[in-house]
């Protein structure tokens, strides 16, 4: 029995990937993550600045381009696939599926656009953007080397917190449950799906928390080994889910938050 080396096993070299919401938090970290491993990688975002300038800046370690688009509008699929196109020539082995947004109000105060704009975003336009992009993966799904779709969900789609977040958890339990459906639908094409449900990475989002003093050291007692995230963490945990290493894996939510959503 002949066993991959772990520099094969694990390795994205030469593979094409889109990261949605790459331009900062969370999907920059993977996007820097997958061009240091040798991917090529195109990421997306609605600030052209923030997309241009890390793009130029991935860009001397690797091979990274950008493309401005909201995935919560028909039209910023269409531009992503458009990039897709003219950038890998309408191919496609790795989609990121981590553009988000939330919204934390009073339960009494909760405005119905919010719920609008992160179905919008969260859901539907995850799920507009994967099957937008099917034909791209289709065309360089193997047996042996499936393509891979990786969804951001998160601890808060896992397990109530104390953030009135109401439709960001919902829209992300939501994301979990569409990443097991698609997985089912997609794996007779030799297309994996599987899910990332971070918990405390600092990040924009998680900003309100950990720049408070009393409420980093709540946040942190709850998480069992006692520490936030660092880019290493997650892109760890999406290279896996990409590489040889994870071609077995479809229809998981993989927990990466120390432990948090086991805590009781």
């Amino acid at each position: 029995m002949t066993v991959v080396g772990p520099e094969d096993l694990f390795s994205v070299a030469g593979r094409s990937a889109v990261v949605t919401g790459g331009s900062s938090g969370i999907g920059a970290m993977i996007a820097a993550g997958l061009v240091a491993a040798g991917a090529r990688v195109l990421i997306s975002a609605r600030k052209v600045d923030a997309l241009a300038g890390l793009a130029d800046r991935l860009g001397g370690e690797g091979v990274c381009d950008y493309v401005v688009a909201d995935v919560g509008t028909p039209e910023g699929s269409a531009a992503i696939a458009e990039a897709v196109a003219a950038t890998f020539g309408g191919r496609l082995d790795i989609l990121v599926n981590n553009a988000g947004a939330t919204w934390g109000a009073p339960i009494d105060a909760f405005p119905d656009e919010a719920w609008l704009k992160l179905a919008n975003v969260n859901l539907i336009g995850l799920f507009r953007l994967t099957t937008r992009l099917l034909d791209p993966l289709r065309r360089n799904a193997t047996p042996g080397t499936p393509a891979t779709i990786i969804n951001i969900g998160s601890l808060a789609g896992l397990r109530v917190t104390e953030v009135e977040n109401y439709p960001y958890s919902a829209t992300k339990a939501g994301v979990h449950m569409l990443t097991r459906h698609l997985a089912g639908r997609l794996a007779r094409e030799h297309i994996t799906v599987n899910a990332v449900a971070p918990g405390y990475f600092p990040s924009r989002m998680s900003a309100f928390a950990l720049d408070d003093e009393s409420m980093r050291a709540e946040l942190l007692s709850s998480i069992p080994l006692g520490r936030t995230g660092t880019p290493e963490d997650i892109v760890g945990a999406v290279q896996f889910l990409a590489s040889r290493a994870g071609a077995y894996l479809t229809g998981s939510v993989l927990e990466v938050d120390g432990g948090a959503a086991s805590a009781t």
